[in-house]
């Protein structure tokens, strides 16, 4: 009952008040876009063993159940190293991914994920707020089964206003 709850009360902080981004349809895709997320971790030849190219400066990022937001990525001694400036970043548990579109290899950005993070994975970085850093890891994914061109996973970043 405790997660029902939960659920539909993510979904209805999604869903907006009725314009194309925060429609029903994108709310259902805020939640089902993430999980599907996860849903590709078991997958062989998905799990990033080395930063992508195009991780710096501002990058797209998101907390599951908030809006997009953005993250400043710096190279680091442990690898990449991400100050999230967005809503809702969590305490631990959590973890980030970063997300990597399969077929051309193109980052895509940085998922931030308030569970247990996943056993066996490659550490390439972290991502902090002002309170709390988590690991980063990183994965391939399909990225038209994750993110709808209409209700996308993670908003393209401004640069000429960041």
């Amino acid at each position: 009952m405790k997660h029902a709850i939960l659920a539909a009360s993510l979904l209805f902080l999604a869903c907006g008040r009725g314009d194309s981004a925060s429609s029903f349809a994108c709310g259902i895709q805020a939640i089902a876009g993430p999980a599907m997320v996860l849903e590709q971790l078991p997958l062989a030849g998905r799990i990033l063993t080395q930063i992508p190219d195009g991780i710096e400066g501002v990058v797209p990022a998101r907390v599951v159940g908030y809006p997009s937001a953005h993250a400043l990525a710096a190279p680091g001694p442990d690898g990449v190293v991400l100050g999230y400036e967005g809503e809702g970043f969590p305490s631990l548990p959590g973890f980030g991914l970063i997300l990597v579109e399969d077929s051309l290899e193109t980052f895509q950005g940085v998922l931030v994920y308030e569970i247990e993070a996943p056993r066996g994975m490659p550490m390439l970085g972290s991502i902090s707020s002002p309170t709390m850093t988590l690991p980063v890891y990183g994965l391939r994914v399909t990225w038209s089964a994750v993110s709808d061109p209409r209700c996308p996973l993670l908003s393209p970043v401004d640069t000429a206003v960041n």
